[in-house]
């Protein structure tokens, strides 16, 4: 499997630099997965897709302001991306420029907060001890910026808009941008359908910036982020699944948090812990059974695990049409619904 076989053409015009207003009002390419069909709508015609004994599951994470700009004693502008907490004040960061992170060094952002870099990690990163005066969350509320993706150029007026309505919890670098679409309204007309809806945690770490630089796919190695399943999840998804509804996951983050936390004949119990799972065509899916996402990145993991649950020429052939029908690509971008046809379900 290469890489160049998820590399589609993508005019730079489509890339989303604003939000939607209102959320809902994207647009859907719903997907029947077992006939290729494409239909075209908007984002709230979802509520046509889904019916009553189906689960939702969410990824609630909540992007935190994880880009710092700090200095060295000495002087010279130094940037601080966390990425992961490891234990108490200790993170995973990465830094630029790099050379000025050396072990020993360190770095202001101001006189409430610093941190000390105290070792390397294996994919270039840092691991830094941060210092501050207070609560570290309310100190990084004052002094942190909300990252926003490379590709997105322009100035996000509302930090809210890159979080999700139903965010919680405090601890990625980038939202699950697929749930963005979902306004509070929404759900509420999910829930009165019958349509049940389940939380899990994956916070988005490095993967989702790391871009896959061998031509032999199954010779890329993912970054760790962590995930948690909660016994209300839990049994959610098991009684949905006993009384055959499906399971559609919300985000590719939640496919990887459900398929991590997965025995292989599908249970799930509570469970947290680091998931590295890597979804491309050939995975046997254990849990979800339909996808709503968001449109990926040319040769990105991310159109890897959505050309396994659909088919690679099928994804392929979606964002052709995507392209030539003007969708708005990327994270503020439109969305893809992908479902077996409803006469399988029947």
């Amino acid at each position: 499997m290469k890489l160049s076989d998820f590399d589609y053409d993508l005019p730079e015009e489509r890339i989303a630099q604003f939000p939607c207003e209102p959320r809902d009002h994207s647009r859907l390419l719903k997907v029947d997965i077992d006939t290729g069909e494409l239909t075209h709508a908007h984002f709230y015609d979802l509520l046509d897709d889904v019916e009553a004994g189906d689960l939702l599951v969410f990824n609630n994470t909540r992007v935190i302001p994880a880009r710092l700009i700090g200095a060295k004693p000495t002087g010279g502008k130094v940037e601080v991306f966390l990425l992961t907490r490891l234990d108490g004040d200790r993170w995973e960061v990465l830094v630029k420029p790099g050379k000025k992170a050396r072990i020993g060094q360190e770095i202001l952002f101001g006189d409430e907060l610093s941190c000390v870099v105290e070792d390397n990690t294996d994919f270039g990163g840092r691991i830094v001890r941060f210092r501050y005066q207070g609560i570290f969350e309310e100190v990084l509320d004052r002094l942190g910026e909300t990252p926003l993706p490379p590709y997105i150029k322009e100035k996000l007026a509302d930090k809210e808009r890159y979080q999700t309505v139903y965010a919680k919890e405090n601890g990625s670098a980038a939202a699950p941008t697929a749930g963005l679409h979902f306004t509070k309204e929404m759900l509420a007309k999910l829930e009165a359908k019958g349509v049940r809806l389940a939380f899990v945690t994956l916070h988005v770490g490095l993967g989702t910036f790391r871009p896959v630089n061998v031509e032999n796919v199954l010779e890329h190695v993912m970054h760790k982020e962590y995930y948690s399943v909660s016994a209300d999840a839990a049994e959610a998804i098991r009684q949905t699944k006993e009384a055959g509804g499906r399971v559609i996951a919300v985000g590719t983050t939640a496919v990887r948090t459900l398929e991590s936390a997965a025995e292989e004949d599908g249970t799930i119990t509570p469970k947290t812990g680091w998931t590295e799972i890597f979804i491309y065509p050939g995975y046997r899916f254990k849990v979800v059974d339909a996808l709503v996402t968001n449109f990926h990145l040319p040769k990105s993991t991310l159109l890897m695990l959505v050309s396994a649950l659909a088919d690679r020429e099928m994804m392929l052939e979606a964002y052709r049409v995507a392209v030539e029908e003007k969708y708005r690509f990327f994270s503020f971008g439109d969305a893809m619904f992908l479902a077996r046809s409803k006469k399988e379900k029947a």
